[in-house]
């Protein structure tokens, strides 16, 4: 059964039901962009928002109806299995970022081997197929060293740092796959930084400026923009970042997550295909937030500018404190604060350290505007 859609506005189809989903869906919506998900559960953070299509994103009968009047497709996680659509997608479709694209950075080792083959700097790093080999080589890169999961690791899951041989064999069942893990060098760096960069499929581009990051167990905490660096160092990481979106034929907003060394070297950490949560202060920070960017590059429209509206913008990852449903303690305080924008992405259950939402401060000063948004994000308690 094929879905009529009204053609005098572009029809977004999205793959995926989470909050990066939502809140491409509000950034599409307010340009009279209609949009249709496709998830396999019901429930999720894009209840409210557009049309619904609920089933197996694999099965070619399902994916020929969703994709049925969508002027282009997109993702909301590399993970979303886009390649089925291949098949079944109408020739005047778009579907962006493409599944090759998709392939190359969902799995970890493939992504690296990638960037190293066009020439871009890495962390040295080594593909290791037996607990043997990977013992091998972190013993030459020197501990501590980085476990990587081929597939699935996001957000600090399926990533581990191992100070000697014994952590390293007490992680491996849990990381590695049937063709093993990806060991990768410690990287004595000075600062994360970001840098997303909205590409539509001829090229056309913008840049968001360089965003300063902050981590607390492999997790984003903070994103501070700009970031307090060099202008030498942002010239330098907007440049590789732009390489490395065109070695992968990236579409739509590409995040390229990168560490700065005491000497200036920036090397690449990891890249991803898709809105990004260093992007998220865009939505009040910048005139064209990630979202709004992402909805034109895969629908092939202008992009809009990436530039801040005010000279600071602070975000405060909210996360889950424990297994619960979700709670609201602390939520009227914080939105009493002046100027303070609050997201909360109406997951249905709570997790330790998943996120939950954020909050985003703007101004002038640094410091104040940080010290605003932890203030806010500390009295939400999920």
């Amino acid at each position: 059964m094929t879905m009529p859609v009204d053609q005098s506005f572009p029809c977004l189809g999205i793959m995926g039901g989470g909050q990066l989903g939502r809140m491409l869906a509000i950034a599409a919506i307010p340009m009279g962009i209609k949009v249709r998900f496709l998830s396999p559960t019901a429930d999720g953070p894009m209840q409210g928002l557009g049309e619904h299509v609920v089933g197996d994103w694999k099965d070619p009968g399902v994916l020929k109806a969703f994709a049925a009047g969508c002027t282009a497709i997109t993702v909301e996680s590399e993970w979303a299995p886009a390649e089925h659509l291949l098949n079944v997608l109408p020739q005047e479709t778009g579907l962006w970022p493409h599944p090759d694209t998709l392939k190359l950075i969902r799995n970890k080792g493939t992504q690296k081997k990638t960037l190293q083959a066009a020439g871009l700097p890495v962390p040295a790093f080594s593909c290791c197929s037996t607990l043997e080999e990977a013992k091998r080589e972190a013993a030459d890169f020197g501990y501590p060293v980085l476990l990587k999961r081929y597939l699935g690791s996001y957000d600090g899951y399926g990533n581990a740092t191992v100070k000697n041989p014994e952590e390293l064999e007490a992680a491996w069942p849990e990381l590695a796959d049937e063709t093993g893990l990806m060991v990768e060098a410690w990287v004595p760096f000075v600062r994360e930084l970001s840098v997303l960069i909205a590409r539509r499929p001829g090229g056309e581009h913008v840049v968001y400026p360089v965003a300063f990051t902050e981590q607390k167990d492999h997790r984003c905490h903070a994103v501070v923009v700009p970031a307090s660096i060099s202008d030498a160092t942002a010239a330098r990481a907007t440049a590789i970042g732009l390489q490395a979106v065109e070695a992968v034929q990236g579409v739509g907003i590409t995040a390229v997550e990168l560490f700065e060394l005491a000497d200036g070297t920036v090397l690449i950490n990891e890249l991803a295909p898709r809105p990004h949560n260093t992007g998220h202060y865009s939505i009040e920070g910048c005139y064209a937030s990630q979202f709004e960017n992402h909805v034109r590059a895969v629908l092939d429209l202008p992009l809009g500018s990436p530039a801040l509206r005010q000279p600071v913008a602070v975000m405060i990852n909210v996360l889950g404190h424990r297994e619960a449903d979700p709670a609201t303690a602390g939520f009227p305080e914080a939105l009493a604060m002046p100027g303070m924008a609050i997201h909360i992405y109406g997951k249905t259950s709570v997790r330790p350290k998943r996120k939950m939402g954020h909050v985003t401060a703007t101004g002038k000063d640094a410091r104040t505007v940080r010290e605003l948004a932890e203030k806010a994000a500390a009295l939400i308690q999920l």
